[in-house]
């Protein structure tokens, strides 16, 4: 693969890469970096016979072009990565938390080689409490980790070593950041709030080993609005006073801060946005709707990839650049494509108000292409009871799904944005989705799901979810969900100097910028927005927002360095797609 850097990436300061604060939803005054220069050491098997070793900037993966690196980990092999660090002057409290945004895919921890813990799955952030085992002066941090992609009991996504076409390389090991944080002995470990836009209140629970009595402050512009304090179990609420009440929307995504604070003295921020998710039946359609009031959703899909830092981007500036981009273009949503994203990603949605749909990572054995690429194609829809068509015959590796599911929905409940649950993609490692999408909505009864999209349907959840490639646009509401064309365009336009592999993957190919945007806005005006008002279309997700390894069908490159759409024609297409008055 070709060598591209993005801007951001060019300019890595490698000492201190991704500095910032690791967790808008939950900021505590106490905050130690650990991303920069680590060794490390790559052995074999069971053998552990040392076959490479040298220096990798965290929080990048081997991988990829910002470590220093570049190789792959295959699997039965072990990353080793180890670095030395010394707690500030008094920043020691009771107990000392190291924190790791995602690790792909197992690790275990030592500190001064004493094991301080591990964890299994290549997407989700951990907690180690380490005191235990700190010494004064220099400490000393290892992590082992191992991977297994294209198989297994977790989930990969978009991950293959015989990566090409729809399918990407595959990280491993340190891919968001390492941080450290010290805290009382009794402390705030989880703050969950959930507005309620008809109430015109805010429903909160903390979670810590005694929350009795933890009072909850709720600012507007810095004026204290409420103030409330917590039964024995945590919960609360704090109701919004007439005259501060303020809809969060994509048009003016206005957002309330909190402090919450626990008597023994721990004492974090959040925010939060006064906004409500739910369908409404329109002109005879049930379609999306955003505080009571039908909404279209025109958005992107998103998969979460940099040409130099793949999984994980380059700098927090180059994620606000690409959201602003997008918004810039008119579009109003993103779908979240197989992937769960370091937090603050959220946080600049929230704040820049750009709708998320949250895809679950999919997994399991290796599907089989008759049932997920080609009866779909034909229009067969396949049953998911748990099998080896799908690639879910292990009761080990569903189990494991679960729990990631439960745990991703913990994870992102407070952010703002995120409207929109996706559990299962075109049948990758599907099975029971209606039961699944019922799980879902009893973990978060705020948000619609939308049980399987593209295909497999099984009549469940909140929405009839189509994609629709090498074929014109046909739609049809079935009348009891809401109709949404999940993934359609893909138009591939290759720009030289840019393009990361010889081979070009695209639904439709173009060699010229003016032929290729004429083709998207035909597109969207002949085969996308008359849909609105033949059969209630409610949201419509165009294929992609960059560039990815071979496929060439972005609206801006894979190294980010053109953007190839022009956003004020791409922004008119969106001015149409609203619903009618």
């Amino acid at each position: 693969m070709k060598q591209l850097y993005t801007p951001w990436g060019e300019t890595l300061d490698r000492q201190h890469p991704l500095p910032e604060y690791p967790r808008p939803q939950l900021v505590r005054d106490s905050y130690v970096n650990l991303n920069g220069p680590w060794t490390y050491t790559v052995e074999d098997g069971e053998e552990y016979t040392r076959r490479r070793t040298g220096t990798i900037t965290v929080p990048f993966s081997p991988e990829c072009l910002l470590s220093g690196c570049d190789f792959q980990l295959q699997s039965g092999e072990t990353l080793w990565y180890e670095r030395t660090f010394a707690l500030p002057e008094g920043f020691r409290k009771d107990r000392v938390l190291l924190h790791f945004g995602a690790v792909d895919q197992s690790c275990t921890v030592r500190v001064n080689d004493v094991l301080v813990g591990g964890h299994e799955g290549g997407y989700l952030p951990f907690v180690l409490d380490v005191t235990h085992a700190l010494t004064d002066g220099e400490n000393r941090l290892t992590v082992a980790v191992r991977d297994v992609t294209n198989g297994g009991e977790h989930a990969y996504g978009k991950q293959k070593y015989d990566r090409g076409g729809i399918w990407y390389t595959a990280t491993s090991g340190i891919w968001q950041t390492v941080w450290l944080e010290s805290v009382p002995r009794n402390y705030i470990k989880q703050l969950r709030l959930t507005p309620d836009f008809d109430g015109k209140r805010l429903n909160w629970q903390i979670r810590a080993d005694d929350p009795a009595g933890a009072r909850l402050t709720v600012r507007m512009n810095g004026v204290c609005i409420a103030e409330d304090r917590s039964d024995a179990g945590g919960c609360g609420s704090s109701a919004i006073p007439e005259g501060y009440f303020r809809p969060w929307t994509p048009e003016d995504p206005f957002l309330y801060t909190v402090e919450a604070e626990l008597p023994g003295g721990d004492r974090v921020e959040s925010y939060f946005g006064m906004r409500k998710f739910s369908t409404v039946e329109y002109r005879g359609h049930k379609v999306f709707a955003l505080n009571n009031e039908p909404y279209f959703q025109s958005g992107l899909l998103d998969q979460g990839y940099w040409s130099d830092g793949l999984y994980t981007a380059p700098s927090d500036e180059a994620v606000i650049w690409e959201l602003e981009t997008v918004k810039a273009m008119g579009f109003r949503m993103l779908r979240k494509h197989i992937k769960i994203e370091p937090l603050r990603w959220y946080y600049h949605c929230d704040r820049l108000g750009i709708l998320v749909w949250q895809d679950a990572p999919s997994g399991g054995d290796p599907f089989l292409p008759l049932y997920t690429q080609y009866l779909p194609f034909v229009g067969v829809r396949v049953k998911d009871a748990p099998s080896r068509r799908l690639g879910r015959a292990d009761e080990k590796g569903r189990a494991r799904f679960e729990r990631d599911l439960e745990e991703m929905i913990g994870l992102l409940c407070n952010c703002v944005s995120l409207c929109l649950w996706v559990p299962f993609n075109e049948g990758w490692g599907q099975f029971d989705a209606n039961r699944i999408a019922e799980k879902v909505r009893k973990l978060d009864p705020t948000r619609p799901v939308d049980h399987a999209s593209g295909w497999h349907d099984q009549g469940g959840g909140d929405v009839k979810s189509c994609h629709v490639y090498y074929r014109p646009v046909r739609l049809k509401n079935d009348g009891r969900r809401v109709l949404a064309l999940t993934e359609f365009g893909g138009y591939s336009l290759p720009v030289p100097g840019h393009c990361a592999e010889e081979k070009e993957f695209g639904y439709r190919a173009y060699r010229d910028a003016e032929s290729w945007m004429a083709a998207v806005e035909k597109l969207y005006r002949e085969q996308v927005i008359p849909w609105v008002e033949k059969q209630g279309l409610s949201a419509a997700v165009y294929t992609q927002v960059s560039d990815v390894e071979e496929e060439v069908n972005g609206l801006m490159t894979f190294d980010r360095q053109v953007v190839k759409m022009d956003p004020a024609r791409m922004a008119a297409l969106n001015a149409l797609l609203r619903f009618p008055t």
